[in-house]
């Protein structure tokens, strides 16, 4: 991306300021900037770049929620961390079962506000579902006849 320089100078100014997404804007305009990340290697970079940040902070905030919730269901079913706090720690066991599940729920919590902020601040549902319709594109021109005939009905 470095190497590379933007073939318009104003429009690649206009598409940084923007985050290299075009999708909220209207279809007339959207045709000069498609034609631009088609003719300019530059920004056509920095674009997949953005979306692939997006779409990677929508995976990981996700995963986050996922993690929380798999830890709130260990403690639900673990005995040996009762050990644990009683021996080494000293804590009384209800003390610490209420600690640890308060902050497993505190993190699921924030895990969800987080990936609710990053599919609103971001592209990221729309890209996301343009690579799914790809795909399902490719799939489907790979069926045999026979079963694209079943679809039509």
């Amino acid at each position: 991306m470095a190497t590379t320089r933007c073939t318009d100078r104003v429009v690649g100014a206009i598409l940084a300021s923007w985050r290299y997404d075009i999708s909220g804007i209207s279809p007339e305009m959207r045709k000069d900037y498609e034609q631009h990340f088609a003719e300019c290697a530059h920004c056509s970079a920095r674009q997949n770049f953005h979306r692939s940040l997006d779409g990677t902070l929508a995976v990981l905030t996700s995963l986050a929620a996922l993690f929380f919730l798999f830890a709130l269901a260990v403690l639900k079913h673990i005995k040996p961390l009762e050990h644990v706090a009683f021996t080494v720690l000293g804590l009384d066991i209800s003390d610490m079962y209420h600690m640890l599940i308060s902050a497993g729920i505190a993190g699921l919590c924030f895990s969800v506000i987080a990936f609710a902020l990053v599919l609103m601040a971001t592209p990221a549902p729309a890209y996301l579902s343009g690579i799914a319709a790809e795909r399902a594109k490719l799939i489907e021109a790979r069926l045999p006849a026979r079963l694209k005939s079943m679809k039509m009905r």
